[in-house]
């Protein structure tokens, strides 16, 4: 969200892509870091946590 004399402007800017990359970022580590702790996958943790 860029703002430019009070305007709010939505959509694809460069300012939302810069968000985009740096969450995007942040959650692989998330995944790597708990893969690395848990010793399960993504996947498999969610696997675990389903009732069936």
């Amino acid at each position: 969200m860029v703002t430019t004399n009070s305007q709010i402007k939505w959509g694809w800017s460069e300012q939302a892509e810069l968000w985009n990359g740096r969450l995007a970022m942040l959650g692989f580590v998330i995944a790597i870091a708990t893969e690395f702790l848990t010793g399960a996958g993504v996947l498999g943790q969610l696997r675990g946590a389903l009732p069936y």
